[in-house]
């Protein structure tokens, strides 16, 4: 039954099979973070102390420092942060809502499994703008994409929130922090639920808000501040592209709904300029909010924030968004070969170039940080090719494994910071270089982060080698039969651009294998390396901590279960048929009508050189790589050559500041502020006006002296003045 007082399905959309079913409730997966974001939002305006003579810090030193466990400041040795007092119940509120989501997003997974619907079915809840010719409705879609990724968005996410609870327990803002990720959650469901380009927008928007308050959650820190502004500034480029591509399609197709564009489509010209020009200002948006190049410098320092946002942020929800919307615009993709292969293209290019740089990282969160970004180019290679059921795929994976090793990650900062708290130690809690030998310590998250680290690998049976396998088999079939290897970019061949992307592709998962073994064997293996009165504090984060990397553990082993390849039997891709309703025809378009496969033999070839790649990076990792001979980090030496190079990212944030950032602020301090504003504006103008007010005033206030003999010399030579003008005339 729908909600009083809202409006039910459409008198068009009557007869979809799921319409007067629990589908209708659709509303209320969004709907549950929201209701958690104001409860939690209006616990937060309850100061955590009470200053005053009861406060603890009276009396003090005065410079109690609260401690976070993500890792930004330490507290006095002797100090503790005081407990929200409202912290029980938003433990409850926080991860509950997400919960009920999780609950209601399966009940219609289910219902929607059970109709076997091929159509959408569209819940309108009110009419949103209406103007002229433009009609959008606030309105959300039930297909098998949004689904699948309300699933992901609701279940590794309140995964995310019960970690939470444990994380931040201590936090002062603990009420503010709940409320930022519930709202988060909101917007991004509202990203993959929403009917229509504008309503997917508002979702956009809004998780680019909530990362800002996220990243810069500790915005005492400057540096911490700094990092959210750089998020959402970077994304505003992207943004930028995203309304192009919009106005472009309102402008061709007359319509921004989802339902409506995949009719209009063929109104295009298959190659043409518009389609081209509407699928890279897309793919844009996509750069900034994914994390591709030239925009993906913001991504890595969103590790400012707290732990737990990383692994929200990183693996199920704002970076994958732009990979969801290549996906969801695949009937537009699919008419544009130069615009697909450019996604492909930069999404190898961007999954190399991260990867390398991951192999210098000391920060374990950084390393995770360009994990992320050369994954998600994976996930661009992917739906670029018009593999969208493998790019989606990827999606998934990634989302159990990435989220498992950040979380993973929490949990050895947790231990870290807590042994070193005990110590009164500033060392860095996040270095590898000051950890090492944590297995014994931290057994359960030893073994749980190999479980994701063989899955980003690509070892068999985890499930990240299903997804990695398929995209690559899939550029490797399209590279012969496809309109992508018959189009050209910049003059290259697309058949020849394929083959260096699958080249690319294959380098990538060789160095991901390299730098994730590396941070295990540093972290967790080798001799500990954290100082000897800080080893006796080490131990297992608690059980609300450790339960949910438990749950992505197993996730992490069965997930490739999903999609398997197509010559393993019945049960093989699983997604691919689910999602054929939302992508199969685009997919089709690319493959010239005919599925994608490879021989048999040719697809064993392919799948041997993948294992063994990665295997070889394994093992070329341990046996290069020496724990024992490692010194913690203030013992370190500098880097020197291309290894500085990599430890520096290659330098890429210098160079955007020295050619964008400087000249930017010197233009804008020069002629627009000092120029044009102060000296314009408030000089000139302003300024200049008020100099000849006060001028006019002074001669004013000379002639009106008061003194009637002055008036009267006045009088008289005004009118000789008068009579010397007729008598000259």
């Amino acid at each position: 039954m729908p909600m009083p007082g809202l409006p039910v399905q459409e008198a068009a959309g009557a007869a979809h099979p799921l319409a007067g079913t629990f589908a209708e409730w659709i509303w209320l997966v969004p709907v549950l973070p929201f209701v958690g974001f104001v409860i939690n939002g209006l616990l937060s305006l309850v100061p955590a102390t009470r200053l005053g003579p009861a406060d603890p810090s009276e009396g003090g030193d005065g410079h109690a420092h609260v401690e976070h466990a993500g890792g930004t400041a330490h507290d006095d040795a002797h100090h503790h942060p005081a407990r929200h007092p409202y912290a029980r119940l938003v433990s409850l509120i926080g991860p509950a809502v997400l919960a009920l989501a999780f609950a209601v997003t399966a009940g219609i997974f289910g219902v929607l499994a059970g109709a076997h619907a091929e159509a959408p079915f569209v819940r309108t809840l009110f009419p949103w703008i209406v103007t002229g010719s433009l009609h959008i409705d606030a309105a959300l879609q039930v297909d098998q994409l949004s689904m699948v990724m309300a699933m992901v968005v609701t279940g590794v996410g309140f995964l995310i929130h019960v970690f939470s609870v444990g994380y931040m327990q201590d936090d002062p803002g603990y009420p503010r922090y709940f409320a930022y990720l519930n709202l988060f959650v909101f917007f991004m469901l509202v990203l993959v639920l929403g009917a229509s380009y504008p309503v997917l927008f508002v979702g956009w928007e809004g998780v680019g808000l909530c990362s800002y308050l996220l990243i810069g959650y500790w915005y005492s820190d400057k540096a911490n501040a700094d990092a959210g502004k750089k998020a959402f500034v970077m994304n505003r480029i992207g943004d930028f592209g995203f309304l192009v591509a919009m106005f472009l399609l309102f402008a061709h197709l007359g319509t921004l709904d989802f339902v409506g564009v995949g009719s209009r489509a063929s109104q295009l010209t298959e190659g043409g300029a518009v389609v081209t020009a509407i699928g890279l200002f897309f793919f844009l948006g996509c750069a900034g909010k994914s994390a591709q190049i030239p925009l993906y410098t913001w991504l890595p320092d969103a590790m400012a924030g707290p732990t737990p946002v990383s692994a929200l942020i990183h693996a199920a929800t704002m970076v994958t968004a732009g990979v969801y919307l290549v996906a969801r615009s695949a009937v537009l993709f699919s008419l544009t070969p130069v615009a697909s292969l450019t996604v492909a293209l930069i999404g190898a290019i961007t999954a190399i170039f991260a990867a390398t740089i991951g192999l210098k990282q000391w920060d374990i969160k950084k390393v995770l940080a360009y994990s992320t970004v050369s994954q998600l180019g994976y996930m661009f290679i992917g739906v670029g090719v018009g593999a969208y059921a493998a790019g989606v795929f990827h999606l998934l994976t990634h989302a159990f494994f990435k989220a498992l090793l950040f979380l993973g990650s929490g949990s050895v900062i947790f231990a870290m910071h807590r042994a070193l708290h005990h110590t009164g130690s500033h060392a860095d809690a996040q270095d590898m270089r000051n950890m090492g030998g944590l297995r014994a310590y931290l057994p359960w998250t030893f073994g749980l982060m190999w479980i994701a680290t063989l899955a980003i690998a690509g070892i068999p049976p985890f499930s990240g080698f299903f997804s990695k396998d398929e995209i690559l088999a899939s550029v490797f079939a399209r590279a012969s039969h496809s309109t992508l290897a018959d189009a050209s970019l910049l003059g290259i061949p697309g058949s020849a651009l394929l083959m260096v992307i699958y080249v690319l592709g294959l380098a990538a998962a060789l160095l991901t294998a390299i730098y994730m073994t590396r941070m295990m064997l540093y972290t967790f293996h080798g001799p500990n390396r954290t100082g000897e009165a800080e080893r006796a504090h080490l131990g297992e984060a608690p059980w609300v901590m450790t339960g949910p990397l438990v749950v992505l553990g197993v996730l992490s082993v069965a997930g490739g279960l999903l999609n398997l390849p197509a010559f393993m039997g019945s049960l093989s891709q699983t997604l691919h048929h689910w999602l054929e309703p939302v992508t199969g025809e685009a997919a089709l378009r690319i493959t010239q009508g005919e599925e994608a496969h490879l021989a048999l033999g040719t697809e064993g070839a392919l799948i041997g050189i993948a294992v063994l790649i990665a295997v070889g990076g394994i093992v070329y990792a341990f046996m290069r790589l020496k724990p024992a001979v490692l010194l913690p980090k203030d013992q370190s030496p500098e880097a020197h050559g291309f290894e500085r190079v990599l430890e520096h990212k290659y330098y890429v944030d210098e160079i955007y500041d020295r050619t964008v950032v400087k000249p930017v602020v010197g233009i804008s301090t020069r002629i627009l502020w000092k120029g044009m504003d102060a000296g314009l504006i408030d000089g000139l103008l302003v300024n200049g006006s008020g100099y000849l007010m006060r001028g006019l005033g002074w001669m004013g206030a000379r002639l009106q002296s008061g003194q009637v003999g002055t008036y009267a010399w006045v009088l008289v030579i005004g009118v000789l003045a008068v009579l010397g003008a007729f008598s000259i005339s």
